[in-house]
């Protein structure tokens, strides 16, 4: 495998998904990995699995500034600087609006959208120092699209992307570089926690793609310095232009409903036939 110019990277979410998948490959290009997650047992085991690079695990619920400034002082220390910020953290709390209690509600933006912004914000002033820095935001397709089930996972997204898109624009006479990345369906833990709750079957309309395909458009995107990356590429005209137009979002969803609906059921009943397997 060729080995990229070898860089210093902070992931969060790192303990799995897209997180983990993008750790690994970033390690195996001989990069030095930092994997932070709220779950410190998956983070530690993640970074025994990096090989080609140098990587360890730290502890981080990404909604404490606090802990933010003691992941960066342990990056920091441990390789004297950080040359990328990946936000990818994230959580989901399914179901509609209505059956999701308030509190639940502040968790999904406490965490998708308050928590990256707190990493970003404690990030700036240590990158503007070093003199270079990329911050890379991964949102979510549904950063566009309001999306049944996932009222507030979709808020937090559509707030995140104005929130990184502003502050790149705010320093863009800077040297720090800004990067956000747009995953459709990927299969992920929160991909199977979403298959549980029909109010999220629009999810499954379309072919989902393994955090692999994902960690590998990120690398991409970081080497070379990509401002928005969509994926599959074809879809950001198409959730752009239905992001701006009600009637025709509203005819998505009837006809993607349907189709989820679908699939989801046989996605239940391929889970459970192959559970029913002997060994």
């Amino acid at each position: 495998m060729q080995k990229r110019e070898s860089r210093t990277v902070l992931i969060t979410g790192g303990a799995s998904g897209i997180g983990k998948a993008t750790a690994i490959l970033m390690a195996s290009h001989g990069w030095k990995i930092a994997v932070a997650d709220i779950n410190k047992a998956g983070a530690q085991a993640v970074a025994d699995e990096c090989r080609g690079g140098t990587a360890f695990a730290i502890p981080l619920d990404i909604r404490s500034e606090r802990q933010w400034n003691r992941a960066f002082d342990q990056v920091w220390k441990r390789f004297g600087q950080l040359d990328v910020l990946i936000n990818n953290a994230a959580v989901v709390h399914t179901g509609y609006a209505r059956e999701i209690p308030v509190a639940l509600h502040a968790d999904t933006m406490n965490t998708n959208f308050m928590g990256p912004l707190t990493g970003m914000m404690t990030a700036l002033p240590r990158f503007k120092k070093q003199g270079h820095g990329h911050l890379v935001t991964i949102a979510s397709m549904v950063s566009f699209l309001p999306f049944p089930g996932l009222s507030t996972y979709a808020a937090a997204k559509h707030a995140l992307r104005a929130f990184h898109l502003a502050v790149a624009l705010e320093e863009r006479a800077s040297d720090l570089d800004f990067t956000i990345v747009y995953p459709s369906s990927t299969e992920t833990p929160m991909l199977e926690k979403e298959a549980k709750n029909d109010a999220t079957k629009m999810a499954f309309a379309g072919n989902s793609v393994g955090p692999e395909v994902m960690a590998e458009t990120i690398f991409q995107s970081i080497v070379k310095k990509k401002i928005e990356v969509y994926y599959p590429p074809e879809r950001g005209k198409v959730v752009r232009r239905l992001g701006i137009n009600v009637k025709a979002l509203r005819e998505m969803v009837e006809r993607n409903e349907v189709i989820g609906a679908q699939k989801l059921h046989a996605r239940r009943a391929a889970t459970r036939k192959s559970r029913s397997r002997p060994g």
